[in-house]
């Protein structure tokens, strides 16, 4: 071929895009081995209890209305009056709601995966208000009759300890249950006659001890609902569409919510759109997941390869050294092992200290190569110290998420503008004429 120097450059960009298969490769594993890993959360949360989510309590009045129809007597034909009581309730809020609630993460295993759980201590006060006649219309004919209180839980499994309702200092147990139409997965407890309650202010406290994973969250029924959560979890990730005064520190969280009845609907929270629209809690998230780091790690796997092979050539070009294309595919596949290294041992060991013992297993290795490949202990050390940039490089982009676009776009501003200025004197085309590198096979001298 007449441009050698055309050719080679053919040929490391095609290795390039070869190596594009074994990081596809680790990043189908790193995939397959999140995906069982969230297998593994929902296996925890099947076998003790899965996310809850609070809801209450609500106070449903039955009642019975009187209904007067109008009919025709089919052989007089003269109207008939019929009177009839049709059953119906009327679901009441709390006027206030405070909830204090204290949560213990613990971290359970599966094999190699692992899965959040957290035990919650929760006490909850606040004032129920009944209308005598339930607010209704006057001219309405009702017949009181019984009142129940409802609390909704996602899993009732969770309940650790058996629930006691405080009301009006009357203990009562909770009994499992709930109404059809309001709140399905709940308990309750029986009231009493509506028409022993209505005209008054009732004060309840309920402590509740739960177990749940991943997540918890409430649903602000009430018409002032305060939610004070605080947690030893270094890494809480919060939730929903109320925003919360929260502190966080090394040594935990305190967050604590505030939501008038005119911010929320009830509606929703009564047809069960809670979980996704009406509800805010905290999620319990792992500090580093560590295989979305190395998700993440691999998607820079091209550029990482891009930047080494174009070094070389460089190197190669520029000092008339050649460097045969099969060790640079022995180089590429080197980088693409250490993506498999760091997902191995970051399954072991925190993803900090396996990246750094995948990148001291990759320089090195490089090094004792580059040395011989580079005839020169100087230029092969020198090159491997430009690599553990490139691995620095990379870890920042992992560690800092918010400024990887800006961290990536400075450094390939930087290399472009070193390779630029580094060439800026090359006479390419005398380079290309005279054979490139110093001893390519086949360029017809």
């Amino acid at each position: 071929m007449r441009n050698p120097l055309l050719m080679k450059s053919l040929t490391v960009a095609g290795l390039a895009l070869l190596l594009l298969i074994p990081l596809a490769l680790v990043q189908g594993l790193v995939e397959g081995r999140n995906a069982r890993q969230i297998q593994a959360t929902n296996d925890i949360a099947r076998l003790n209890a899965g996310r809850q989510q609070l809801t209450g309590p609500l106070l449903v009045a039955r009642y019975e209305e009187q209904v007067v129809t109008e009919a025709k007597n089919k052989t007089t034909g003269e109207a008939v009056s019929r009177v009839s009581w049709v059953g119906k309730y009327q679901v009441l809020v709390p006027k206030t709601l405070e909830v204090t609630a204290q949560a213990r993460v613990d971290t359970r295993n599966r094999g190699l995966f692992k899965a959040h759980a957290y035990d919650l201590d929760t006490q909850a006060k606040g004032r129920f208000s009944i209308p005598r006649g339930l607010g209704l219309d006057p001219s309405r004919t009702i017949r009181p009759g019984r009142a129940t209180l409802l609390l909704g839980l996602t899993d009732l499994r969770g309940l650790r300890e058996r629930p006691v309702l405080h009301w009006a200092g009357r203990a009562m147990d909770w009994q499992p249950g709930g109404q059809e139409g309001i709140l399905d997965a709940a308990v309750h407890v029986d009231l009493g006659a509506l028409s022993d309650l209505e005209g008054r202010d009732w004060d309840f406290e309920m402590p509740l001890a739960l177990r749940g994973s991943q997540a918890f969250s409430v649903a602000p029924v009430a018409e002032f609902t305060r939610v004070t959560l605080t947690s030893p979890w270094p890494s809480p990730s919060f939730q929903g569409r109320f925003s919360a005064r929260h502190n966080l520190s090394p040594q935990g969280f305190t967050a604590t919510w505030e939501v008038f009845h005119l911010a929320r609907s009830l509606g929703k929270i009564l047809e069960g759109k809670g979980d996704s629209e009406e509800c805010f809690g905290v999620a319990f998230l792992e500090p580093v997941n560590v295989y979305l780091q190395t998700e993440r790690a691999t998607k820079y796997g091209f550029l990482f390869v891009g930047l080494v092979f174009a070094a070389f050539f460089f190197v190669e070009v520029l000092r008339r050294l050649p460097i045969h294309p099969l060790q640079y595919l022995l180089v590429g596949l080197s980088l693409a092992i250490f993506f498999l290294l760091l997902l191995s041992l970051s399954e072991h060991i925190p993803f900090g200290w396996a990246y750094l013992a995948s990148c001291l297993a990759s320089l090195g290795l490089l090094g004792i190569y580059l040395v011989h490949v580079l005839r020169s202990a100087r230029q092969g050390l020198g090159f491997t110290g430009g690599l553990a940039l490139i691995f620095a490089l990379l870890y920042g982009l992992l560690l800092y998420e918010d400024s990887a676009l800006l961290m990536g776009s400075a450094v390939l501003f930087l290399g472009l503008a070193a390779v630029m200025i580094g060439t800026r004197k090359v006479d390419w085309y005398a380079l290309s004429q005279s054979g490139g590198p110093a001893a390519i096979p086949g360029d017809g001298k």
